[in-house]
């Protein structure tokens, strides 16, 4: 069986993060926008992009090293389709960070999962969103169960599986029966909820709000932290009360090696990861998000919960002098109009 996410790790990162603020708790290092699959919900879908090249992915390891990253979690597209993945996990835990895989499973086999264990890999997830697979999503229970039991047969990193709510009211039922089989292979379980374009919350019907909570009672600590932190306010309606620090505690790298605020939000740093320095942490650190309110993110919230405590964030959002904030992801890559939380 996969072995569960110790807290030794996460209780040495919270140490770190509470003596000093600067260095990023997270960063998502894209590897290939390329993905195998078209989901319905996703307007990223890219067929033919080549992967990142091995030498550019160790120059920007090497500078989120030098930031002090914590915890990098590659990712795509579908980091499985680049050829020296492997390398890649190796590159990042020789430079003394620890390394996450973000999947969607279908090329999963005995073979790249024992050189994953090899290469050092200590995390990985996967979404599934449906029990079938159909027009909307391919990556269903169906479709990954046998990967999901080879995982559990020779994985010795945990795995995560993430479960989706507000697709369809159809698929309700589904999320529980995804959650269900996790804890049963003894993965842990998360729960996401669907989000629009700039990460705010699409609404639940009330048999979308009883599926959420019979996720909540049999999964983990993970997802039990994520609706205190921030799900719970936005299931009620609520806005959040926090502090954004993407950019700072948490960076997203491109496939062109730019650092952004978060998936749904690209375009701003925009600065090469290879110059990132810790001035820009500072600054972004100091930066309000007006999008933080009613953000669904949690990977964000996690990387900024250490923070919250600490002095306000007095540097204007820069969207705010961009058309209310319109600009912002039209810099970059437009974020997905629809697509699930992305937890790491």
């Amino acid at each position: 069986m996969a072995a569960r996410t110790g807290l030794a790790p996460v209780l040495g990162i919270v140490a770190r993060g509470l003596l000093s603020t600067e260095f990023p708790i997270l960063a998502h290092l894209i590897v290939t926008r390329r993905c195998n699959l078209s989901c319905g919900y996703c307007n990223e879908y890219d067929d033919h992009s080549e992967p990142v090249p091995l030498d550019a992915l160790r120059r920007r390891i090497a500078a989120l090293a030098r930031l002090r990253t914590a915890i990098v979690t590659v990712s795509g597209g579908e980091p499985l389709l680049h050829p020296e993945l492997p390398e890649i996990i190796r590159a990042i835990r020789e430079a003394g960070i620890s390394a996450s895989l973000i999947t969607n499973g279908f090329f999963l086999t005995r073979e790249r999962i024992e050189g994953f264990n090899e290469a050092g890999l200590q995390g990985l997830q996967i979404s599934i969103d449906n029990l079938v697979p159909d027009a909307v999503s391919k990556k269903s229970l169906k479709t990954l169960d046998r990967k999901l039991q080879l995982l559990a047969s020779y994985a010795r990193f945990p795995v995560n599986i993430n479960s989706v709510l507000g697709i369809s009211e159809e698929r309700t039922v589904d999320a529980v029966t995804v959650a269900r089989r996790a804890v049963e292979l003894g993965f842990s379980s998360t729960v996401g909820v669907l989000h629009d374009g700039n990460g705010v919350l699409k609404p639940l019907g009330d048999r979308q709000r009883s599926a959420y909570r019979d996720i909540v009672a049999i999964s983990g600590w993970g997802q039990r932290m994520n609706y205190r932190l921030f799900q719970k306010n936005l299931l009620e309606g609520k806005p959040n009360d926090w502090k954004c620090r993407a950019g700072a505690r948490y960076l997203y790298v491109c496939e062109d090696g730019l650092v952004h605020w978060c998936s749904q939000q690209r375009g701003y740093p925009g600065i090469p990861v290879e110059r990132y320095t810790v001035e820009d942490l500072r600054r972004e650190f100091d930066t309000r998000k007006d999008c933080a309110p009613h953000c669904t993110v949690s990977c964000v919230h996690q990387a900024s919960i250490l923070d919250n405590w600490r002095r306000k964030q007095d540097i204007p959002d820069p969207a705010a002098t961009r058309q209310g904030g319109a600009e912002l992801v039209q810099l970059g890559a437009p974020g997905p109009a629809q697509r699930e939380i992305a937890n790491a």
